[in-house]
């Protein structure tokens, strides 16, 4: 059996090769590149079980991040392995994680944006590859500063036509071309 601390060092490795591989390598976020050379991406993996105890943490990442100087620390990956694994389960959560941080005043500060492994548009089926834009090896709430979202738009020309050009980049690729960048995450062992 694996060691908590080695499943979240291969947690965090599976991220991280998503990240560079996927999120940069396609350029599916143009602003991510930046950030991942500085250094300035936080990942944490989550022991949480529960939504309760993930939402705790949250709330201390969500801290953290508030506190950080920007030029340490822009955005946070907060990679929930063990808790709403289910997308469903997981989109609810969303608007839990959206009260905590209007409760501590952090809206308009910090955003949630949500990625996950079944992760489904609206209208789409569970294959259709426009929801790969948003599939992430493992449960993540990606936490943002509005400032650096604000900043990187205004430097980024049609920042709006980001959606709809990876839903572009992600057809072209297919099944296929996603499959062999090899972003899946492996199961992994009970805590």
């Amino acid at each position: 059996m694996m060691s908590a601390d080695a499943n979240a060092d291969a947690v965090i490795a599976v991220t991280q090769r998503w990240v560079e591989r996927a999120v940069i390598g396609l350029n599916l976020c143009p602003f991510a590149k930046a950030v991942h050379a500085k250094q300035q991406i936080r990942y944490v993996v989550s022991s949480a079980v529960t939504p309760g105890e993930l939402l705790e943490e949250l709330m201390r990442e969500l801290e953290v991040l508030a506190e950080a100087p920007r030029s340490q620390v822009d955005t946070t990956l907060l990679i929930h392995p063990y808790v709403l694994t289910d997308f469903l389960d997981y989109n609810d959560f969303l608007g839990v994680a959206d009260d905590a941080l209007e409760d501590m005043e952090l809206d308009g500060i910090v955003q949630i944006a949500s990625m996950h492994p079944q992760y489904r548009f609206a209208d789409t089926e569970p294959d259709d590859i426009e929801n790969y834009t948003n599939r992430s090896p493992y449960p993540t709430l990606h936490l943002l500063r509005e400032a650096s979202i604000v900043q990187a738009v205004a430097a980024f020309p049609e920042a709006e036509q980001i959606f709809e050009k990876n839903i572009e980049t992600l057809r072209r690729l297919g099944h296929e071309g996603w499959d062999a960048l090899q972003v899946t995450a492996p199961p992994l062992d009970k805590q």
